[in-house]
């Protein structure tokens, strides 16, 4: 048996062991302090390991690292060296002669570049470090003052060459010498952009002299760069090389562009493709984001090169077809075994010029494809001759006659891309350029009918056929980005010519004709079934335009015209009976319903016509609501609808007593209601008894707001109080809220003059100051409203 000690003996070993417990946890905490202070000071000395017992208390890291303060010491002796030896030079040079200047120079810069040797023999870098650039900064100082004594000219352009070179040498040599040295070769490669640029502008040479001047630098740049020792050199010799490389393409592009003629183009040709050369050649050896960037430069400045010649005697439209065709035959480069990074620069580089293209013939099919648009406010006016006559007159077709081509090319460009080389694109990629081919080759063919003016029925039936085309690819093809775009571009091409169609009453009926076949046999032979809603309702859409056509080609009015669209939703409410796919359905159900709203829109200016249209309507929503799966979508809606017509018709006779009207079709549908309650008692209050409450007391407050006697406001008032009590007695929504609402707006009404006459008589500050005691006082009891508010929240819920 387990012993168990008595309660003395036990309370003894617990105090021990909680004793125990607090040592041990002031351990740890001193540890953890301890360790949190050599975090953040990671460079202080290890300390000693802690005894078992009780830890050493944890040292104090110094508050700056020793490498730190050498650094700040240094770097701040270096600079008060440095402004002392450029104060001696500017102002006390003077006051020395020719001897005395010589030997300040000779023994100061001697000792500045001989000193860190010294101080790398007794393992002082740092110090070293600091008097070298000391040392540099005094070479240039030298500089000056010599030019000063030997070439005072106000220029020395001469002589700044000939000095830059020479201080190029002197510090590479002394880098080269004192190899520990991080500061001097840097500086050389800094300082070596300049020897050529000074001989360049010494020499009165030209834009293009100054061009091949900053290459031939971007060259000896992109050398270092490649294999120059320590990673400070490369990455300034890369800086350098992109800095004079893109301002010498920069200029090679711009005197390209600018040349007058096909001479006066080579000699910029020739420095941008001697900059792609130079790109090229740095990017082949260089990391794989340098080489995808040196491949795109190279790309680019080879575009220019080749493309600038015959560009330069061909006017600016013909000359985007030459660049074209130059940043296409980039895409060859696929074909070579070259460096992937480098391919893909080159591939971008095509691209690039492509979309530059592209955007250049942007605005043409723009114009092409919305230009009908300006003809919307002459519908049948008559069609045009050609294709032209139908769009904006402004638009400079003559000078964009190369649109066409430029799309055809780029969208064989991008065809080619997803087809012929899919291993070089991604998944994603191949996917955006099929779409992109898709997209251009569509914008070029009305682009092409507008340039060439092709005579207005061919230009309806090419666009048509286009759009055929169109729906083709997408029944065989599921929902992906292809069969998406084909979709778009022949939904929006199909408002082009439809727009377009508009001008000729034939031309109507003919386009929105096929295009409701052509939509309607789409959508039956889709894929997907979202393809087959959309292709639904742009089937019924352009049924609608039919039918609005037909009421204009009967000489009917709006009004009268509105139950020919109807034809359409009653249409839609039979397919969407004979449906199988929900969604399907859904989609045309609401088309149809679209079209319903279009109907009444067009009676609006008409009362009793709109009052038809909405009882037609509540009929068409009712037969609808036949349905089980519709009933509870179409119900609400068909009542309102009836309710509606109702009083339109009311208010479209003239009658200024509504309730003789009102009050036996409410009591007939309260006994509908009723019926259907005590079956059902489950059913909804709104559906039982909303629409008999809301067909009678509706235009009761409605006529009782303009009456200005007092027997129908108090008659409804108590209609509405005592509906409102039956609604609170038997928890019933609908009662309580028509009832209450109605009660409300009818004591408003009555009580509004003699509200207005009491806040007339209060003076100014009285309103403000009520809205504040009232602010507080919600304010005061807010948790309780809440509450309150919420309660009042789940009563109403609760009831049917």
């Amino acid at each position: 048996m387990r012993h168990v000690p008595p309660p003395a003996e036990e309370l003894v070993l617990l105090d021990r062991e909680l004793a125990r417990l607090d040592a041990r946890r002031l351990q740890l905490l001193n540890r953890r302090a301890w360790l949190l202070g050599v975090l953040r000071a990671p460079a202080a000395p290890p300390p000693p390991p802690a005894p078992a017992t009780r830890p050493a208390s944890p040292p104090h890291a110094p508050s700056v690292p020793a490498h730190g303060t050498q650094n700040v010491l240094l770097v701040l002796g270096g600079l008060l060296l440095t402004v002392a030896a450029i104060a001696f030079t500017l102002f006390s040079w003077g006051e020395m002669g020719v001897a005395g200047r010589s030997a300040v120079l000779a023994a100061v810069t001697a000792c500045a570049l001989v000193v860190p040797a010294l101080l790398l023999g007794r393992a002082l870098p740092a110090t070293a470090e600091a008097v070298a650039a000391l040392a540099l900064v005094l070479t240039v100082l030298d500089a000056v003052a010599l030019h000063t004594v030997v070439a005072p000219e106000p220029d020395g352009l001469v002589f700044w060459a000939v000095a830059s070179t020479v201080l190029v040498a002197v510090w590479a040599l002394y880098g080269l010498l004192l190899g520990r040295l991080r500061t001097p070769l840097p500086a050389a490669v800094v300082a070596g952009q300049l020897p050529l640029v000074f001989t360049a502008w010494a020499a009165g040479a030209s834009a293009t002299g100054f061009g091949w001047a900053l290459l031939v630098t971007a060259a000896a740049d992109v050398t270092v760069a490649l294999w120059g020792r320590g990673a400070a050199v490369r990455a300034t010799a890369c800086a350098g090389a992109l800095l004079t490389g893109l301002i010498s393409l920069a200029l090679g592009l711009g005197l390209s562009v600018s040349a007058g003629g096909v001479l006066g183009a080579l000699g910029p040709s020739a420095l941008l493709l001697a900059g792609a050369v130079v790109a090229g050649a740095g990017a082949w050896r260089a990391p794989k984001a340098m080489a995808v960037a040196g491949g795109a430069v190279a790309g680019l400045a080879a575009v220019a090169a080749v493309g600038g010649v015959p560009a330069a005697a061909l006017p600016w439209d013909q000359a985007v077809v030459v660049y074209l065709l130059c940043g296409a035959a980039l895409s060859s480069v696929l074909r070579f075994r070259a460096s992937r990074p480098v391919v893909r620069g080159v591939l971008g580089a095509s691209v690039s010029v492509v979309a530059g293209a592209v955007l250049w013939a942007v605005p043409a099919v723009a114009a092409a494809l919305l230009g009908p648009a300006s003809s919307t406010a002459e519908v049948w006016s008559g069609a045009p001759e050609g294709f032209r006559g139908a769009l904006w007159p402004s638009v400079p077709w003559q000078q964009s006659a190369s649109s066409p081509v430029v799309l055809v090319v780029a969208a064989g460009l991008s065809a080619a891309l997803g087809v012929r080389w899919p291993r070089v694109l991604p998944e994603k990629g191949r996917r955006l350029a099929e779409a992109g081919a898709v997209v251009l080759g569509w914008g070029a063919v009305p682009t092409l009918l507008a340039v060439a003016d092709a005579p207005y029925a061919v230009a309806v039936g090419v666009e048509l056929l286009l759009v055929a085309v169109l729906l083709t690819l997408v029944m065989r093809r599921t929902a992906d980005a292809f069969a998406v775009t084909c979709l778009v571009c022949a939904l929006a091409g199909a408002a082009s010519v439809g727009l377009l169609g508009l001008a000729a009453e034939p031309a109507t009926y003919a386009v929105y004709g096929v295009l409701a076949v052509l939509f309607a046999g789409s959508a039956t032979g889709s894929r997907a079934s979202s393809v087959r809603s959309v292709l639904a309702c742009a089937s019924v859409l352009c049924a609608v335009v039919v039918a609005a056509a037909a009421g204009a080609s009967l000489g009917w009015s709006a009004p009268h015209t509105a139950p020919l669209v109807l034809g359409v939703t009653a249409a839609t409410v039979l397919l969407g009976a004979r449906l199988r796919e929900p969604v399907v359905a859904s989609s045309v159900e609401l088309a149809g319903a679209f079209a319903a709203v279009v109907a009444v829109g067009l009676t609006v200016p008409d009362a009793p016509f709109l009052a038809l249209v909405l009882g037609l309507c509540g009929v068409l929503a009712a037969a609808t609501a036949l349905r089980p799966e519709r009933r509870r979508a179409a119900g609400y809606p068909a009542a309102a609808l009836f309710v509606a017509a109702a009083w339109v018709r009311l208010a479209a006779s003239g009658v200024a007593a509504p309730e003789a009207y009102t009050l036996p079709v409410s009591v007939a549908a309260f006994t509908v209601g009723w019926l259907r309650r005590r079956r059902d008692p489950a059913a909804s209050s709104w559906v039982a008894y909303g629409p008999a409450l809301s067909m009678t007391m509706v235009p009761s407050l409605v006529v009782a707001w303009a009456d200005p006697h007092w027997l129908r406001p108090l008659l409804l008032g108590v209609a509405a109080l005592a509906v409102t009590l039956a609604g609170a007695r038997l928890r019933l929504q609908a009662p309580l809220v028509v009832g209450g609402s109605v009660l409300a707006l009818d004591g408003l009404h009555e009580l509004a003059p003699h509200v207005v006459q009491v806040f007339d008589a209060l003076p100014r500050w009285a309103p403000p100051a009520l809205a504040g005691l009232l602010l507080l006082a919600v304010g005061a009891t807010y948790e309780q409203r809440l509450r309150d508010a919420r309660r009042v929240r789940e009563s109403f819920g609760r009831m049917r």
